[in-house]
């Protein structure tokens, strides 16, 4: 293990010390915003997981080795990087073997948190059925891995752009807690309330926290999901959204976009649709992920 995997110092330090740590991907980084604003709101993530209390350890694959944590040049090289890897469950190994540079999805970073005793990782959202899997079998490994893999994923429930019924009912059906913070409405990305109540409530981090030790008290597989859901100062309403998701879809469709590429395309032209508004939500609601992943974290250290 020692062999490909790489720790920053601060992440090192605190895992040794059992102080708090946040699990951060790299997609979000590589394919989910421009540069510059995808550096400027790595490193505004990064800080508010500092401000709370906790380290966080951004995860990629570079030079053959797993990257816990990333100093800010190696942050601000994978910001501006070309071609880079999206990096799932499937293609960590050949991107390690082969040296490419690979950002983590939401399932890598889970599988390299918990190799190195990450329990909490913040995120924006994660990825579900797609619309149309029907036919298509779009669905993205996240689910499969918040069944097997034992990390507390925070994030602004699913992406909006994916069927949530659907996702629901395959995290129903592969036994994942799903975890309304605060409420008892599904949140769905930019928008606080997907109209789909979520199956579980819970309203502090400690009982987040308790929850976690005690499925590995129980010897039960996986992780938790913790839905959180946007700040309602920063949210998009569902009604303004709902046409031009179905817009943005169609146009993919028409396209022949599919497998990894669908998410992209869709997040690019929601972006142009709404002239950058959900740019600006996608930043805030991660930020405030972070800042409860943190909180988690802090319970899951308290002795």
């Amino acid at each position: 293990m020692n062999d490909i995997m790489v720790l920053a110092q601060d992440v090192k330090v605190a895992l040794e010390a059992g102080t708090p740590v946040v699990a951060l991907e790299s997609t979000i980084i590589t394919h989910g915003m421009p540069y510059p604003k995808n550096l400027e709101t790595a490193q505004a993530v990064e800080a508010e997981i500092r401000a709370a209390g906790a380290v966080p350890a951004t995860m990629t694959a570079m030079g053959g080795k797993i990257r816990i944590g990333l100093e800010a040049t190696d942050l601000e090289a994978l910001a501006q990087a070309k071609d880079v890897m999206k990096v799932s469950r499937a293609d960590l190994a050949v991107a390690l073997a082969t040296g490419a540079v690979g950002a983590t999805t939401v399932a890598a970073t889970m599988i390299c948190a918990a190799m190195v005793g990450i329990k909490v990782f913040a995120t924006g959202g994660i990825g579900g059925v797609h619309q149309g899997a029907e036919d298509s079998f779009d669905i993205s490994a996240d689910l499969r891995e918040l069944a097997e893999t034992p990390v507390t994923v925070v994030a602004a429930g699913a992406k909006a752009i994916l069927d949530l019924p659907k996702t629901l009912e395959t995290l129903e059906t592969l036994g994942v807690p799903v975890i309304a913070y605060g409420q008892d409405a599904f949140p769905a990305f930019w928008s606080r309330d997907s109209g789909l109540p979520a199956p579980l409530r819970l309203d502090h981090p400690a009982e987040i926290a308790a929850a976690h030790r005690t499925r590995q008290a129980l010897g039960l597989p996986g992780g938790q999901l913790v839905t959180n859901p946007i700040p309602e100062a920063d949210e998009l309403s569902r009604d303004m959204l709902s046409p031009l998701i179905a817009q943005a879809q169609a146009e993919a469709d028409a396209a022949g976009v599919t497998g990894k590429a669908v998410t992209p395309f869709l997040l690019q032209r929601l972006f142009e649709l709404t002239e950058g508004r959900t740019l600006a939500a996608n930043i805030a609601l991660v930020k405030n992920n972070a800042r409860l992943g943190a909180a988690i974290a802090k319970e899951l250290a308290a002795p």
